[in-house]
């Protein structure tokens, strides 16, 4: 009796559900929903080059606001196979420069500099990069430079012979291509041309004319000490003043807003006790700059020989002027990249190791907040919107 009792309310109630009122349907939702950004992004905006190790070909770029701790990452775009980024306030463009297989993983091999709107994150157009050259490594700043006031772009090739290939973003052609042998990365120096590292130590500064060609070059001798001081390839950029650190955490600036970079006078991050063995900078963007002209410089207390791309526990903050550290910054875990916001009051944006991504107070160092993954599965170089 009781079985049959308990069935029957079921019943009952089932029943009484049904006799109600369905639900009213949802809204209908436009088809498609497109949405649009700022076109100049605000001052804590940054964007995250995700290099996605576990699926290169399918890199890509966020858009992420630091301030907003419920929905940071505001959009993507697409950078593929290798990809390098650059980012125009004034134009108010992306640039990737990409490469492409007709078959994804294999067939005709095609290199461009796709550009992409901030406002929307569609692809403006692209400009076909000619003989399949693109250097295809893990992201640098150096890779893939704007110059001549972001009208033209410099692509570095490798294959394995060393050149530049300078492209005119305004009319969306390739000018003309610079043999560079011996010499990776470039870096925008004078009104219109580049430096250059070198295997032997040295450093070649590149100016060219107004159709893209070499006009006049110059090399300085033994700018780095590749066995005992070599330089990270990432810089922090004061100004026109590219900051670089070595592997054992001496800093050399190099002012280049001449058409010859200028060495400067070198600093040091300093030291601290506690390293086991020592306190090295380690990392991948392992330097950053604030408006005011402070380095912020990601440090490991496990420095060793071999440790420099193992990532840093703390940030060292450096007056480069002054040669002195400010104040140390305690991650509270391992990070790969830094940068610095260009807020009023700045921030201290760190990629950690497991790709999450958080927020400190520049000056304070405190957390401020976790903003998570933000889409970025391998944050890899972090570029402030101002």
């Amino acid at each position: 009796m009781r079985i049959t009792a308990l069935v029957l309310s079921l019943l009952l109630g089932a029943s009484a559900v049904s006799a109600q009122s369905p639900p009213p349907p949802l809204p209908e939702e436009a088809l498609p929903s497109v949405g649009r950004l700022p076109a100049d992004y605000p001052a804590s905006w940054v964007l995250v080059h995700d290099f996605r190790f576990l699926s290169i070909l399918d890199g890509r770029v966020a858009v992420v606001d630091t301030a907003d701790g419920v929905r940071p990452l505001k959009g993507l775009v697409r950078a593929a196979q290798f990809a390098s980024m650059q980012y125009s306030r004034g134009r108010r463009e992306i640039f990737t420069a990409e490469t492409f297989y007709s078959r994804l993983t294999r067939g005709e091999r095609t290199d461009a500099i796709t550009i992409w709107d901030t406002a929307t994150l569609e692809p403006k157009g692209e400009i076909v990069l000619p003989g399949g050259k693109r250097q295809q490594t893990v992201s640098y700043v150096g890779q893939f430079q704007l110059i001549n006031g972001d009208r033209w772009a410099l692509v570095t090739n490798f294959t394995p012979a060393q050149s530049v290939t300078v492209v005119d973003l305004d009319a969306r052609r390739v000018l003309g291509e610079v043999d560079l042998p011996g010499c990776a990365h470039v870096f925008a120096t004078g009104p219109r041309g580049f430096s250059s590292f070198c295997a032997d130590g040295s450093m070649i500064s590149v100016q060219l004319d107004d159709k893209g060609a070499v006009v006049s070059s110059a090399t300085l001798a033994r700018v780095q000490d590749l066995d005992n001081q070599p330089l990270f390839g990432n810089p922090a950029m004061v100004g026109r003043t590219a900051w670089f650190v070595s592997y054992k955490g001496q800093l050399k600036g190099f002012d280049l807003s001449g058409p010859v970079a200028r060495p400067l006078t070198p600093a040091s991050v300093g030291t601290a006790p506690g390293g086991a063995p020592e306190w090295r900078p380690g990392g991948w963007q392992v330097m950053a700059s604030d408006a005011a002209g402070l380095l912020y410089v990601l440090m490991s207390p496990a420095g060793r020989e071999g440790s420099h791309k193992d990532g840093g526990t703390e940030v060292w903050v450096v007056d480069p002027v002054r040669n002195q550290q400010l104040r140390r910054i305690d991650l509270k875990g391992v990070a790969g990249s830094i940068t610095v916001t260009r807020e009023a009051t700045p921030h201290l944006v760190v990629a950690r190791a497991d790709g999450q991504i958080d927020l400190f107070d520049a000056a304070s160092g405190q957390l401020v907040r976790q903003l998570g993954a933000t889409a970025a599965m391998s944050p890899l170089i972090m570029v402030p919107a101002q």
